[in-house]
């Protein structure tokens, strides 16, 4: 847990850490990197790098938050993993469930899953408070995931359209809440075309969903900033207003 440096969001929290790679998104992801740097450190969080491990010391750490936020549910992993038993995964989203005051994005890869995990679950689109959102880098991986989004039963559905890959083409928005674009940052950043944000722009424009310009992303993303055509991109769901 702790304070977010993501532009979209307040805090994060990771009742799980580590993951497994399954798309080219994954390529150089950021909480691989960032915690292979303390694997084999004794007693470290990351002693054990990225692999998988549940933390369920971590879950009730909302009931302790005074002031209601929004929250990045599991920055370092994928909560949808087939590496965190259905078990662990309840009890992370009843805390969810008891916590109305705070706001809970959940991002993830395994959008099948996902969707799976909604149809057992009949009361989460009552829950206003947790949106459920998937990732979307390229046509072929990214952009299927969002017919499950679209199937599944949420109050609020959201895209993270990065790392952004390739030229999406058209892309139906329907039922879709919001959409984030960014570029990859870090070591080996793999250019984002800007040909290809403008149209997910104007596809959100046409389509009336929110749009959120995260970053360009680079080698230096301070120094590439997140400005598209002259401004920055903020815009939230009506949920978060």
């Amino acid at each position: 847990m702790g304070k977010s440096s993501i532009e979209w969001t307040d805090e994060t929290w990771n009742p799980v850490t580590g993951c497994i790679k399954v798309s080219p998104g994954c390529k150089h992801c950021y909480a691989e990197r960032f915690a292979e740097r303390f694997r084999g450190v004794d007693n470290h969080p990351f002693e054990a790098g990225f692999d998988p491990v549940l933390r369920p010391d971590r879950i009730e750490q909302p009931y302790r938050w005074r002031t209601p936020r929004m929250v990045f549910v599991n920055s370092m992993s994928d909560l949808f993993g087939d590496f965190v038993p259905n078990e662990f995964l309840a009890r992370v989203f009843n805390v969810m469930r008891l916590t109305p005051q705070h706001t809970y994005q959940i991002l993830t890869k395994r959008a099948p899953r996902l969707r799976a995990w909604t149809d057992a679950n009949p009361w989460l689109p009552d829950a206003r408070n947790i949106w459920l959102g998937v990732s979307v880098e390229n046509r072929k991986h990214g952009v299927p995931r969002i017919a499950e989004l679209r199937a599944a039963q949420a109050a609020c559905r959201f895209l993270s359209v990065e790392p952004l890959l390739e030229d999406l083409g058209a892309v139906d928005l329907s039922a879709i809440n919001w959409v984030i674009v960014g570029g990859e940052s870090g070591p080996g950043a793999r250019r984002m075309d800007p040909a290809w944000v403008r149209r997910i722009r104007d596809q959100c424009i046409e389509q009336d969903v929110p749009f959120f310009f995260k970053q360009w992303g680079g080698v230096l993303k301070h120094k590439t900033g997140r400005e598209l055509d002259g401004r920055t991109w903020d815009q939230f769901p009506e949920q978060a207003a």
